[in-house]
């Protein structure tokens, strides 16, 4: 049974030997994350070359993903590295200070300031450090400790409700995409964008660094601030996918409020044919244990049947004692919530209007691949839109996406429920077709006499819209 669930592994200190990767990869790794909070430009070169060597030698097409740090606020360091702060301490954030003590730290973001007000509520350190605002006197803000704990260096600060006005794209940031451009990243994602223009910028940056290359990589907004919830559908606009970011975004919306705010999220990405990737201590245990959680399970379970096109993994597979058992792990939980999906194509497709010819090909073969219990839609694709906007939609039947282009191929590793084949270009239609028959009884996924769905472009062997489907008996060819 195909996978249609993918899996999205950050690869760090823990991962990023070559033995490792391997049995990752095997195991079911679709994208490897590089984050780029951590490490120097060459760590990602490197590990990205890594990546593409291990893909290759193991037979398949994995995506790369540049994850971008962008404005994390943080507190400063510390004299003795850390500080033990009580319920009903006065404590003072100082945008001038060098050192921090017991009552006072440095800012690594001088304008925080600026944005606070007397009774604004900041919590550190993923929000297990509370501090309310008594007063802001220049660069000091001085609080009152409403819920204490360790405090140590570089905590991160949020404002409950959110409203910091850091820039979503740093200078960092801008050095960081032309990294990820030189070894040709397929996505970058962006890190606390406020609305559309952030995505728009960030999406010009990567244009530009990415032409030399001949390469267009595609954006992922990380929803992480309060003020892009109500902006959503703009951002969505902008981007080519998101990514459900929890752990941010629970510490400015509350936690409570997270899991609602997932299935609206991959709801209206799905209406909006983009991606979607759930983030965030999906499988958190497993950093230390061979096994997950009950929760955990339920958790990746529950984003498989809410539709997300992939779970990702974080310090579970970047520096946990087991990356690959967190692999194989989230594997088999996405493979046996699949069994459970109901499939509504009927419903899907009740009062809905097609505006381009390409589109209505792609939903036309979900309906006729439905209804004639076929085997398999193959979609000849350049760009993978055919079978992206397949992708959006349930369906128990798996979908190929087949194209001679490898950047083509390594993109689609994130689309939910496609798997990616080459083949060779021709102009004779009915050589492509008997290519395609022959790939799919090779790769064991047909037999003869089942039926398939093929969509392609005519005239074939040219790039433009699809605009032809074909139903096929496997054998007549």
């Amino acid at each position: 049974m195909q996978r249609a669930t993918k899996i999205v592994a950050t690869i760090g200190p823990a991962s990023s030997d070559r033995e490792t990767l391997t049995r990752m990869i095997k195991a079911g790794v679709n994208v490897v994350r590089l984050n780029f909070s951590h490490g120097k430009a060459q760590d990602h070169i490197d590990r990205a070359t890594l990546v593409r060597e291990v893909a290759d030698a193991c037979g398949v097409k994995v995506a790369i993903m540049a994850d971008l740090q962008g404005p994390k606020i943080r507190v400063g360091k510390f004299e003795n590295g850390k500080i033990n702060l009580e319920n009903g301490d006065k404590f003072i954030l100082d945008a001038d200070c060098t050192m921090g003590n017991q009552e006072r730290v440095g800012l690594d973001y001088k304008a925080l300031p600026r944005d606070l007000r007397g009774d604004d509520v900041l919590l550190l350190n993923d929000g297990l450090i509370v501090l309310v605002v008594e007063r802001v006197l220049g660069n000091e803000i001085h609080t009152v400790v409403k819920i204490g704990g360790e405090l140590s260096n570089n905590k991160g600060i949020n404002r409950q409700g959110g409203g910091l006005s850091a820039p979503a794209l740093t200078a960092k940031d801008m050095d960081d995409i032309k990294t990820a451009m030189s070894f040709q990243a397929d996505y970058v994602a962006v890190s606390f964008p406020k609305n559309a223009t952030d995505m728009e910028m960030a999406r010009q940056l990567g244009n530009v660094a990415a032409e030399p290359y001949g390469h267009k990589p595609l954006m992922i907004a990380k929803i992480e601030r309060a003020e892009a919830i109500p902006l959503l559908q703009e951002i969505l606009d902008a981007s080519d996918g998101i990514m459900v970011a929890r752990g941010d975004l629970a510490v400015e919306v509350g936690n409570a409020a997270v899991p609602g705010l997932q299935k609206r999220m991959i709801k209206m990405a799905r209406a909006s044919n983009k991606l979607t990737i759930t983030a965030t201590q999906m499988m958190e245990s497993m950093i230390v244990n061979a096994v997950p959680t009950r929760a955990e399970v339920s958790d990746v379970a529950n984003a498989v049947l809410d539709g997300t096109d992939a779970v990702m993994t974080s310090a579970e597979t970047a520096s946990g004692k087991y990356p690959v058992e967190t692999v194989e792990a989230m594997s088999a939980i996405c493979l046996a919530a699949e069994k459970s999906e109901d499939c509504k194509l009927d419903a899907d497709f009740l009062n809905l209007q097609f505006t381009r010819v390409d589109q209505s090909i792609a939903y036309g073969a979900l309906f006729t691949a439905h209804h004639l219990r076929v085997k398999a839609i193959a979609a000849l694709t350049e760009s993978g839109s055919t079978a992206l906007w397949m992708s959006r939609h349930n369906i128990d039947v798996p979908i190929f996406a087949i194209t001679p282009n490898v950047a083509t191929r390594q993109k689609a590793a994130l689309f939910r429920n496609v798997r990616t084949f080459e083949l060779a270009q021709s102009t004779d239609t009915e050589v492509v077709l008997k290519g395609v028959q022959d790939l799919l009884l090779e790769q064991g996924v047909v037999q003869k006499g089942d039926l398939i769905v093929v969509t392609w472009g005519e005239p074939i062997g040219q790039v433009g819209g699809t605009n032809a489907l074909k139903i096929l008996k496997v054998g007549e060819y």
